[in-house]
Formats: structure tokens, sequence, C-alpha cells
């Protein structure tokens, strides 16, 4: 669509001569001849362009200029008055009332044509720069929703790698897997790990050294698990319970648990000659289960953890207090699951806390070779 111009001018021959110029240089037009008609078809015809003369009967040119900057929906609509009068003082006149551009009569038509296309480039340009600012203004919002919405994912994921691992997480996160934090059922095995002699050296030793050994004893034991992509639920001073198929069910969690458990002994068997030139006699010892569990969140609004309930838990703690320096004690169950993986030793049968019979145990010699 051309641009549209208003020429406004109370003498017939003036906007006729106009008319006739713009719509040659093909520009449209619509007109007006007086001041109070010229603030009507504003409204009507959305004009790109006003020219308007200055003396008209009724209201003049200075009237319907101030009017038309009243509405600040035609802030940037541009005005050009045209005038016989003194040059100088009308300029200054048409300038405070708020028009763009001044001619004076007879005008000048090539004159005439360029201040238009001017006017209407920069108003092009302004309407440009408002789309562009209320875009960014839009973009800035919609940012700020997607920042929110980001922190959110990145706090809940924060929240999901206390327990899982990274991957499990991201798969959550991202709606591969259901939400594990509600309530459910499921066969699990759970390994549980503690230092030997860590009561005596906590109640005897430094609390910075206590707490050196605890970042070196978890940061050690804190990669395998998350090698593994175990499930950690919970920290306990020296000790760790981790459990496998859960939530994402796995079909080797047993070899994985046990795998992990061999690899743990041996990083912990790394660190104890360090342990001993420091004054401090720590050994490592695991207990390993398989059994079904209920699994969730723990806890109450604003503190939760990720837990896991169920006999299978209690009887992994158990032979883990029973495990001497260096041994991975495991159920029957659990031995007769990767039996062609490891060898074992038979520990005899163990009455344990909470058990009512005695639990057949085998400690865990090492992975077979070939």
């Amino acid at each position: 669509m051309p641009p549209k111009i208003l020429v406004v001018d109370d003498t017939a021959h003036n906007v006729k001569m106009l008319v006739d110029l713009l719509a040659a240089k093909g520009y449209a037009t619509v007109t007006a001849s007086s001041g109070q008609e010229g603030l009507a078809k504003v409204e009507a015809e959305r004009p790109d362009l006003v020219l308007l003369d200055v003396m008209m009967p009724g209201m003049d040119g200075y009237e319907v200029c101030r009017q038309i900057r009243a509405n600040p929906e035609y802030g940037i609509l541009p005005v050009i008055m045209v005038t016989a009068l003194d040059p100088t003082r009308e300029r200054i006149k048409g300038l405070e009332a708020g028009a763009d551009d001044f001619l004076t009569k007879p005008v000048n038509m090539a004159e005439l044509i360029a201040r238009v296309r001017s006017l209407l480039r920069i108003k092009d340009l302004y309407g440009t720069v408002q789309k562009q600012a209320a875009e960014l203004a839009d973009l800035n919002a919609n940012l700020e929703q997607r920042v929110q919405a980001q922190v959110t994912q990145l706090e809940r994921l924060g929240r999901l790698t206390r327990f899982f691992s990274p991957q499990l997480a991201e798969a959550i996160m991202n709606g591969g897997l259901e939400d594990p934090l509600k309530s459910h059922r499921r066969e699990i095995t759970v390994v549980f790990v503690d230092l030997r002699g860590f009561t005596a050296f906590a109640e005897t030793a430094p609390p910075e050294d206590v707490m050196g050994v605890l970042h070196e004893y978890h940061g050690e034991m804190g990669r395998l698990i998350m090698e593994r992509e175990g499930t950690l639920e919970h920290f306990a001073g020296d000790g760790l319970m981790v459990f496998f198929n859960d939530p994402v069910e796995v079909p080797d969690a047993t070899e994985r648990a046990i795998r992990m458990a061999v690899a743990m002994r041996g990083r912990v068997e790394a660190l104890v000659p360090s342990w001993r030139r420091r004054g401090y006699d720590l050994h490592f010892g695991v207990g390993i289960a398989n059994g079904i569990a209920t699994l969730g969140a723990i806890g109450f609004e604003g503190r939760w953890d990720y837990g896991a309930i169920g006999s299978v838990s209690n009887l992994a703690a158990r032979l883990c207090s029973e495990a001497k320096p260096g041994q991975i004690l495991v159920s029957r169950t659990i031995l007769s699951m990767v039996e062609g993986l490891v060898t074992a030793e038979p520990v005899g049968e163990l009455m344990l806390k909470g058990f009512s019979k005695p639990i057949s145990a085998f400690d865990v010699q090492g992975l077979r070779t070939g």
C-alpha cells in the first residue's frame, strides 16, 4: 500500500495542486477543507503524513497540530505546515505547536516531495525501532520466564542428583522416566558400606582430620557410585547406602553392585596406607542383599530424601555390621545370582538383629577372571 497523505487546506486550488503532485509521485491522498475536518480525517483515515495549511477559518493550523500532538497515538505522525506568512516567525510557532517541518508558499514542488520522502523515511525507521523495541520487550519477558523455568529445572536437577547419577537425573528431567519420588515397590540390590574403626577414630582424632578422611573416602566412593549408575540413598558419617534397579530397571543390578563393591574395596585399600601413616586404623566392610522394597520420597516439605524401606535394606546393613575388615558379605540369594562372576567363601550362619532365623552369609573374595 502506498503511503497515505492528508492534505488540509481551505483553498480548493491549493488542495488540487498538491493532490495532483502527490498522486503523480505514487502517494495516496485524502483531503480536508478545515481544521476540524482535518482532525476527523486523522482519526478516520490514519494517514502516514499531514500537509497542513496554517491560515484557515475557525481552527488554524497551529491548533490542529497541537491537538494532533496531544494524542500520544499520533506522537510520530509527521506534520508539515505550509504558510504564506513570514517564514521565520511562523516556523518558530509551527515548531512550538509540534510540526516536524515547515514550507512557505508558493511551495517549491521538488522541495515538498523531498521533505515528504524524508519524513516518511524517518517515520518508517521510527516504526521499525518501535516494533523492535516491542519485540525486544516481549523477548525479555519470555527470556525471564525461560530463565526462571531453567532455574527451576536446574534446582530440580540438583535435587535429583543428590540421589541419582547424572544420567538418571537427566532422564527423569527429560520425561524419559516416571516420577521416581512417588511411592512404589520394586526388587532392588542394596549395598551398605562403612569403615571399621571409624567410631573410635572420630572420638579421638581432631575434627579437621575426621573431615579430611571423610572427604577422601566419600570422593573415591562417590566416583564409583556414579560410574555404576547407582542410586545413593544417604550418607551417615562413614556409612553409605546405595541400591540398584531403581529408578531405572536394569538386568544386571546385582552384577553392578558386586563390581562396585569390589572396586570400592580396592580404592579404600589404596587409601589405608596413608591413613596408617597418620595413625588411623581404618578398614572397609560391605554388606549386599537383594529383595523387594518400597521406594520413594521420605521427609517433609522443604527437606526430602529418597529412601528404600524393607527388610532388604536392613539385611544389607546387618551384613555390613558383621563384615570384618576387607570383607564383602552377601546373602545366599546374592551369591546364587552372581556365582559365575565371583569367588566366595562361606562364613556360616549369622544371627542378625531383626531377623528371627540365621542368615547364610558369604565373603566375596574377588571377581573371576577369564
